[in-house]
């Protein structure tokens, strides 16, 4: 397929055992995306659900890979290769343990940094110079493995700021998309959502 094409990936689990997870934001702020943008439905394809709208500067697509985290790349590339979408208009959503909940932060290329879904992404894909917005989950307790901890839900006393920030990566994703990445950088890098406007905390961009 041949047109101007936008890819926006969120990366996640599949299924409702995982639903809740801190693993699994990137689904959420994909969500988020869907519902910003009057979004209903998503379809089965690519090894994932995907949904696609006509923007401005032209078709933007969301997909949830269904593969499982450490196999995304899978579903990301048949997206990509069927969608003919150029590397910079590629944004990958993923958790990050490197950051505190209620941070987020865009950049372009750069190594996994252990994250195993991006690691499949870029194996896949034989290129890491796409767009990635990580979602600040913050670190487990000493004693807490890693992966115990990214297959947890958020604790109650987290789940207010989860949301929150869910909404505002979502304002980052059309930033990114409508305006460009060095905007969309200038705006949500550095934010602490308690330091947020409220204009973003509250969804509009």
């Amino acid at each position: 397929m041949t047109q101007n094409a936008w890819l926006v990936v969120g990366l996640g689990n599949p299924g409702p055992r995982y639903a809740e997870t801190r693993h699994n934001i990137g689904f959420w702020v994909i969500d988020a995306v869907a519902q910003e943008l009057g979004i209903t439905r998503f379809e089965r394809g690519f090894d994932g659900e995907f949904a696609t709208t006509q923007e401005v500067r032209g078709l933007l697509v969301l997909l949830k890979p269904m593969t499982y985290m450490n196999v995304s790349g899978r579903s990301v590339r048949k997206a990509v290769e069927w969608y003919k979408v150029p590397m910079e208009q590629l944004l990958v959503v993923h958790d990050d343990m490197d950051l505190p909940l209620g941070t987020i932060r865009l950049r372009l290329g750069g190594s996994a940094a252990g994250h195993h879904g991006v690691e499949s992404i870029i194996h896949e894909l034989g290129n890491d110079r796409f767009v990635r917005l990580r979602i600040g989950i913050g670190r487990p307790a000493e004693r807490q493995e890693g992966r115990t901890y990214v297959l947890s839900p958020f604790a109650t006393s987290e789940r207010p700021l989860a949301e929150a920030v869910t909404r505002v990566a979502a304002q980052a994703v059309l930033v990114w998309h409508r305006d460009g990445l060095v905007t969309a950088m200038n705006r949500f890098n550095g934010l602490r959502l308690g330091e947020t406007p409220s204009s973003l905390a509250d969804g509009r961009a």
